[in-house]
């Protein structure tokens, strides 16, 4: 059993936070798996805050790659040719030196079983010429790499810099054919941060090398604004909040910024369909509003996968769940099903997935014209 980063004994996982333990874990773009954590970047504002994760600047592993493997595609959540998948996604940078070669084993062995599932990897790192070679020796995984840009150059805030993910981007997406996909994954925009004339310009400069742009803001959970506030960084924003943050005014003035562009999506899931020519896998096709900057081509698609489930289909397909015994269907209509009874979110991607349709929490609504981001910086705004 090899692994090129350190090993952890059963002692030092036992001490882990308790959501580091958890190698699966559903996130809202796919099933991820995270056996490998730590990183060195540096990113203030880095989703390892709420993980408990953050002082662990090496990677290490919790298992070997076959191991990890073997624990994604048994999970309950998985299923072949349909579940998309994440990989290093949540604890470290997938092309990190030491990282890369479990990455590319991660990968090869899920393609060797056949598998045609989606597989996202999001990098803002180094990629090289002989990772073309071999990420187009896949014959069956629809690989999309997102390559995380911001133009941010304030180093206390992200160290590592955004030209190198830019030129990355760049160098994947030269060849003419190739099996996976590229993304410019524009995030996260912050208003007064990186949202200038200039830095809109840039992006949409680096977008023509993409097969397709999404852009997003900032997650800003209270982990993370307490990090802000102990390091004296220039807070964002007054409030913290479950989603993403994108205020309406930066979100107007991007779409104005791309107003010629025929790829821009606001949701992951429907830049990376559109990438490989297929209906968004998250259904997000009733939520019409998002749709309204969506080439007609890829529109077509959706509608013509757009299937509202019945009452009786959501249990059928949540019945194999056990964390699902309580769930209840509220409503269901042409834009999403809305469902109670779920303790947490990880059930209702499940759901989502499966049906290929929009699942949402009653607790937690989705306002027009936001949806599933924070209510922060829109009028009449109404704060959950």
């Amino acid at each position: 059993m090899t692994t090129f980063v350190p090993l952890l004994t059963k002692d030092q996982i036992t001490r882990l936070p308790e959501r580091a333990r958890e190698v699966v874990e559903y996130r809202k773009s796919g099933l991820s798996l995270n056996h490998v954590q730590g990183c060195s970047l540096g990113c203030a504002y880095c989703i390892r805050h709420t993980y408990g994760l953050w002082d662990e600047n090496q990677p290490r592993a919790l298992m070997a790659d076959a191991q990890a493997v073997e624990e994604l595609v048994n999970h309950r959540y998985f299923t072949p040719h349909v579940t998309p998948v994440q990989i290093f996604n949540r604890a470290t940078e997938p092309f990190l030196p030491k990282v890369r070669p479990h990455t590319f084993a991660v990968l090869e062995d899920l393609d060797a079983r056949e598998l045609t599932n989606h597989v996202l990897v999001i990098t803002r790192h180094q990629l090289k010429p002989d990772d073309i070679d071999r990420l187009n020796q896949l014959h069956n995984l629809k690989v999309t790499l997102l390559f995380t840009y911001s133009g941010i150059d304030n180093k206390d805030i992200e160290p590592y810099p955004s030209h190198v993910a830019a030129e990355s981007l760049k160098l994947m997406s030269t060849p003419t054919r190739r099996k996976y996909r590229t993304i410019l994954y524009w995030r996260p925009l912050v208003p007064g941060l990186n949202d200038t004339d200039e830095h809109l310009a840039v992006a949409h400069e680096l977008s023509k090398h993409a097969d397709a742009t999404v852009f997003t803001g900032l997650f800003y959970r209270d982990q993370i604004a307490e990090y802000y506030k102990a390091n004296k960084l220039p807070e964002p924003y007054e409030d913290t909040a479950r989603r993403k943050i994108v205020p309406e005014t930066l979100e107007r003035r991007v779409l104005d910024a791309f107003s010629n562009s025929s790829a821009l999506f606001r949701k992951t899931s429907c830049a990376v369909s559109y990438a490989h020519g297929l209906p968004d896998y998250n259904g997000h096709y009733g939520i019409r509003e998002l749709c309204d900057i969506c080439p007609l081509s890829q529109l077509e698609l959706c509608a013509g996968a757009h299937r509202v489930p019945t009452s009786d289909q959501l249990h059928d397909v949540a019945r194999v769940l056990p964390e699902a015994g309580d769930l209840k269907v509220v409503d269901t209509n042409d834009r999403a099903a809305v469902v109670s009874g779920l303790a947490a979110e990880q059930p209702r991607y499940f759901l989502q997935h499966a049906l290929g349709f929009q699942v949402h929490d009653e607790r937690h609504p989705h306002h027009a014209n936001r949806h599933g981001r924070a209510d922060l910086g829109w009028k009449d705004q109404t704060c959950k």
